[in-house]
């Protein structure tokens, strides 16, 4: 995982939710958070967990 800092991605990425309008940009978050959730400590995953549930839910939003 090297150059890649969780907190700053999940960060990043739910700063951006509000404007992602298209399938593809919130399966490619999607995808990231979801890898991050399963390579960082079990006790570090509530973020990437709230984070892939707001995303879920953009994506049924979207249609």
């Amino acid at each position: 995982m090297s150059g890649v800092t969780p907190y700053r991605t999940i960060e990043e990425i739910a700063s951006r939710l509000d404007s992602m309008d298209s399938h593809a940009a919130v399966n490619e978050a999607l995808d990231k958070v979801e890898y991050l959730f399963e390579v960082i400590p079990p006790e570090l995953q509530g973020p990437a967990e709230d984070l892939i549930a707001r995303l879920r839910v953009k994506l049924k939003e979207l249609g």
